[in-house]
């Protein structure tokens, strides 16, 4: 019997790499052959994958970005990637070609229309973003990552959360140590458009804490390249242990050692606080198309396992008497750790490599 084979084809941002990645993972264990087709961005997202994951980048653009000639160029450009994709398919046949959303994604989904070859959509998002929103009514269905997700009438989807990386999944459910008199760690994860806030005003609000919980804090900050050196500089002012980089490469062992986590409400993050469990603050981003991030929160702050500061709500005082509600309430954290456990999809790769299959085999 040949080879199955997965195209998937997704932009170049985490939220859409990581279930990417999830899913190539569990469809190589199924024995699977999978493709990858992004942009030189997504690439840098590669690194983890699977090396058995045949990864090509993807002429494509976007009308969003850029000036008058960028616009004016991306037709063309999107056109020449739609029919280089055309012909690589007419070369294998995927069995099944999935979209995670970017513009990246653009080529495989448009081909794939085309030659009318098995496709869906992976929304990651509580509500589509540009690219799947065009492409919503021209797949078989929309597997759904946060629920509910708004979408066009008449279209078929189906509730499969968010593919987690084995990373995550292997501190699923890891055993939370509740807030109290001794060490205590924090983790602060900004996403790399939104870090920016976070940087200022996460560590005055730490500083504001009360000294007895202040001293016991380690913290893990994420922060842009252009604000590590006064992040760095004002927590060294204020005697709090922190650790400041731009990207933590070891975020599911941070946040399993966590006793809170401040977040942006991308769809990857909130579903590795539910995978792993652990009481967050959320804090969308304002500037998120469609404002999909406070529908991400939603789901852990309707669940009681997080509390959710609009940007435009953010500020010293705010953040500092959220915090310190949480750390000092050891029995409090707790629930609202198992909260964020009972509100997770530990599944989520499973069911949506279900719906793969089940794609290929509808054709």
């Amino acid at each position: 019997m040949a080879q199955k084979l997965l195209l998937m084809a997704a932009g170049g941002t985490g939220g859409h790499m990581f279930p990417a990645q999830a899913l190539a993972e569990a469809m190589l264990a199924r024995g699977w052959r999978v493709k990858l087709s992004t942009d030189a961005r997504g690439a840098r997202y590669t690194a983890a994958f699977p090396s058995a994951v045949e990864i090509s980048e993807v002429s494509s653009a976007t009308f969003a970005q850029g000036g008058l000639l960028a616009k004016a160029l991306a037709g063309p450009k999107i056109a020449a990637g739609v029919l280089s994709m055309a012909a690589q398919m007419r070369r294998e046949r995927p069995d099944a070609v999935i979209g995670f959303g970017g513009y990246p994604s653009i080529p495989a989904l448009g081909a794939a229309t085309l030659l009318k070859l098995p496709r869906m959509i992976h929304e990651q998002n509580g509500v589509l973003g540009r690219v799947n929103q065009l492409f919503a009514k021209r797949v078989a269905g929309v597997a759904c990552g946060t629920w509910p997700t708004a979408l066009p009438d008449g279209v078929p989807h189906e509730h499969a959360g968010n593919p987690v990386r084995a990373a995550v999944r292997e501190r699923a459910g890891a055993a939370y140590i509740p807030p109290g008199d001794y060490p205590m760690s924090l983790l602060v994860m900004g996403g790399s458009q939104g870090a920016r806030i976070l940087s200022d005003v996460v560590p005055a609000a730490v500083a504001a804490l009360p000294e007895e919980l202040r001293r016991h804090l380690r913290v893990s900050h994420q922060a842009r390249e252009e604000d590590l050196e006064r992040v760095n500089a004002y927590y060294a002012e204020h005697g709090i242990n922190a650790d400041v980089q731009t990207f933590f490469t070891d975020v599911p062992a941070r946040m399993s050692e966590a006793q809170l986590v401040i977040s942006r409400s991308g769809a990857s993050s909130v579903a590795d606080i539910s995978i792993i469990g652990r009481p967050s603050i959320l804090i969308p981003f304002a500037a998120a198309a469609g404002d999909h991030q406070t529908a991400n929160a939603r789901g852990l702050v309707n669940a009681n396992a997080a509390v959710m500061i609009p940007e435009s709500a953010l500020d010293i005082p705010v953040l500092a008497e959220h915090m310190g509600a949480i750390l000092s309430n050891p029995r409090a954290a707790t629930q609202m750790a198992a909260a964020a456990l009972d509100a997770g999809v530990p599944d989520a790769t499973e069911r949506l490599a279900a719906l793969v299959e089940q794609l290929a085999e509808e054709g």
